[in-house]
C-alpha cells in the first residue's frame, strides 16, 4: 500500500511534466496598455506546467475551462487538444476521479487526428502515455513512452512516463536507467522526486530522504511543495518514525489544507501514535477528499482494530463495489484477509499474467496464496517482493508468516522481528499479529535442530576409534578432528547461523520455494565430522 501511495504522488509530478511539455496559452498582446496585469489562474497553471510543477487545483480547473473555450472556436488546434488532455489526466489523478480519463483520451486522440504522430505530434503521444499510466495500463504506457524516446531521445518528459511504466511492470533496472537519463536531461523538483523514488525502491533510505528534501526545497508552487512534504512524510512513516511523519504531513497541510495524500498519511501516523479518535477523523477527511482503494482498505482495518466492525464492513463494501482503475492490489489484499482468499488468488494471478509484476503485486499474490492454503507456492512471490531492495514492514511480515506456516522457525523469527524493527506500527491489524506470532515462536534455541545434529557412531566402529585418536592428538591431520564441537557451539551461539540452519531443517531449499540453503549446508558441515562417511548431513 505504501508503495502505491508514493507512486501516486510521484505520478502527479510526471503528469505535470507532460503538461509542461504541451500546455499553450493564447493571451492577447497588451501593446501600449502599460504593464501587463498579474497572471490569472489559467496563466498560473501554464507557468507552473512549464516549470514542471503542480498547479493548484483551482488554477488547473481554470486552464481546462480556458482550453475548452478556445477549442470551441479553434477545433483544429492540435497543441491545445494535447494540453487539454494532459490537464484532464492530471486532474483525474489528483482527485482520484476516473471520469476525467475518458475526456483526456478523447482530447488526445483528437490532437492526433489533427496532427498525426507521423507528422511529429509528440505532445499527444506523451499525453497518452501518462494517461495509460494513470489507468494502470503499464504496457501501453511503456509503448507510448518508448515511441517518444525513439523519436526524440532528448525530450525529458518522456522519462517520468517510462519510469512509472517500468516500475509497474517490475522492471526496476530499466526504471533506474530511465531515472539516470532524466537526471542528465533536466533538473528541479520533478527530477529530485524521481531520484528519491528510485533510492527508496533500492532500500537506500537516507539517500531517498535527502533527494526528497531537495525536491521540497526546489518546489515552485504550494501544491508541488505540499506533494514533496507529503512524500517526506511517507518516507518517515516507512522508517517507523511516526512523530516525524506527523510533523511533515502537518507542514504539507498548512500549505494545502485538503491535500489528500497528506490527510491519509496524517491519519496513519496518528493511529501509530495511539491517537485513534484523531486518526479516524482524518481518515474520514481523506476519503472525502481523495477516495482511493488502498485508503478504504487501510481505514477499514483501523476501524476493525478498534472494534468498530460495522464501520469497517461498510468501508470494505465500498471498496468491493467501487469502479477502480488501479485497485487490484487493494482488492486482492481485502479478499485475502477478509473472507475470499481463493478469489484474491484468481484476481492477482490475472494481474501477474498481464505483466504487472511490481513488488506490490508479488507481495499481494504471495499473501493471497498463503491465505488460500498454498504457502509453498506463496514463498517464491514473497521472496521476490522483499529481495528487490524496498524495505517494507508489511512485505517482511507477510514473508515471516509464510515461513512460519512452512515450519521454518529461524527465517520466520528473523523476518517477523525485522518487520517490527522497520516500523512497529506498520498496520493497525497486522502489527499486533506479528508480535503474537513472534511470541509463539519463542526464544531462539541454544542448540542445533535434531535433524542437523551429527549422528553418534556405533560403539566399536572405525569412526569411534578415529574420533578417539583425534582427541588424543594421535592423528591431528584427520579431516574431522575438533570440528564437531566447535561448529555446533558457534552455530548455537549465533542467531543468524541457527536461523539459517533452521531454514535448511524445515525444507526451505525445496525447488518449489526457490530459496537457497548454502548457509545451512555450511553450518551442517561445520557441525559434522567431514571425514566420516557415517557422519550425519543436513536433510534436504
Amino acid at each position: 500500500m505504501k508503495t502505491q501511495n508514493v507512486s501516486r504522488t510521484v505520478l502527479a509530478a510526471g503528469v505535470g511534466a507532460v503538461l509542461a511539455a504541451t500546455a499553450l496559452l493564447y493571451v492577447p498582446e497588451l501593446v501600449g496598455q502599460g504593464p501587463p496585469p498579474p497572471p490569472g489562474p489559467a496563466e498560473r497553471a501554464t507557468i507552473a506546467a512549464h516549470a514542471g510543477a503542480q498547479a493548484s487545483l483551482p488554477d488547473l480547473a481554470a486552464l481546462i475551462t480556458d482550453r475548452e473555450k478556445w477549442l470551441r472556436a479553434h477545433p483544429e488546434d492540435d497543441a491545445s487538444w494535447a494540453a487539454l488532455g494532459a490537464a484532464y489526466t492530471e486532474r483525474g489523478t489528483r482527485l482520484g476521479d476516473a471520469r476525467d480519463y475518458p475526456r483526456a483520451e478523447r482530447a488526445l486522440k483528437r490532437s492526433l487526428a489533427e496532427r498525426p504522430a507521423a507528422r511529429g505530434n509528440v505532445d499527444a503521444q506523451l499525453g497518452l502515455g501518462a494517461l495509460a499510466g494513470a489507468r494502470g495500463d503499464w504496457r501501453s504506457a511503456k509503448e507510448w513512452g518508448e515511441r517518444v524516446r525513439k523519436a526524440e531521445p532528448g525530450r525529458w518528459p518522456a522519462y517520468p512516463v517510462l519510469i512509472d511504466a517500468y516500475n509497474g511492470l517490475g522492471d526496476y533496472e530499466a526504471a533506474r536507467k530511465a531515472a539516470d537519463k532524466l537526471e542528465e536531461l533536466h533538473a528541479g523538483a520533478v527530477v529530485r522526486a524521481r531520484v528519491s523514488q528510485a533510492f527508496r525502491n533500492r532500500g537506500w533510505r537516507e539517500d531517498a530522504d535527502a533527494a526528497a528534501l531537495d525536491a521540497a526545497a526546489l518546489a515552485e508552487t504550494d501544491a508541488e511543495k505540499a506533494a514533496s512534504l507529503g512524500r517526506l512524510g511517507d518516507l518517515a512513516w516507512e522508517r517507523g518514525e511516526a512523530a516525524e511523519a506527523l510533523a511533515r504531513y502537518g507542514s504539507a497541510l498548512r500549505l494545502v489544507p485538503d491535500h489528500g495524500p497528506s490527510l491519509a498519511g496524517r491519519a496513519r501516523a496518528l493511529a501509530g501514535l495511539g491517537r485513534t479518535d484523531e486518526a479516524l477523523r482524518d481518515w474520514q477527511a481523506a476519503l472525502t477528499r481523495l477516495t482511493l482503494p488502498e485508503y478504504l482498505l487501510e481505514a477499514g482495518e483501523l476501524y476493525e482494530a478498534v472494534g468498530l466492525e460495522g464501520e469497517a464492513r461498510a468501508l470494505y463494501e465500498r471498496l468491493r463495489k467501487g469502479d477502480w482503475v488501479r485497485g487490484e492490489v487493494a482488492l486482492g489484499l481485502l479478499d485475502a484477509d477478509h473472507g475470499a482468499p481463493a478469489a484474491a488468488v484468481t484476481r492477482l494471478r490475472a494481474e501477474w499474467a498481464r505483466g504487472h509484476r511490481s513488488v506490490a503485486v508479488a507481495d499481494a499474490l504471495g499473501w493471497a496464496l498463503y491465505r488460500a492454503g498454498e504457502p509453498q507456492e506463496a514463498l517464491g512471490y514473497a521472496k521476490r517482493a522483499t529481495d528487490e531492495g524496498l524495505r517494507s514492514a508489511l512485505f517482511t511480515y507477510h514473508l515471516g508468516e509464510i515461513e512460519r506456516a512452512l515450519e521454518q522457525p529461524g527465517p520466520a523469527r528473523r523476518h517477523l522481528a525485522e518487520a517490527l524493527r522497520i516500523n512497529p506500527e506498520f498496520s493497525p491489524l497486522h502489527a499486533r499479529r506479528a508480535e503474537q506470532a513472534l511470541t509463539a515462536l519463542g526464544e531462539l534455541p541454544d542448540e542445533l535442530p535434531k535433524e542437523l545434529r551429527p549422528e553418534a557412531p556405533a560403539a566399536g566402529s572405525k569412526e569411534t576409534a578415529a574420533g578417539a585418536a583425534g582427541a588424543d592428538g594421535v592423528d591431528a591431520k584427520a579431516p574431522g578432528a575438533g570440528a564437531s564441537g566447535a561448529g555446533a557451539s558457534e552455530a548455537g551461539a549465533s542467531e543468524a547461523g541457527a536461523s539459517e540452519a533452521g531454514a535448511a531443517a524445515s525444507g526451505s531449499g525445496s525447488a518449489a520455494s526457490g530459496s537457497a540453503v548454502s548457509g545451512s549446508a555450511t553450518s551442517g558441515a561445520a557441525a559434522s565430522t567431514s571425514g566420516s562417511a557415517a557422519a550425519g548431513t543436513p536433510r534436504e
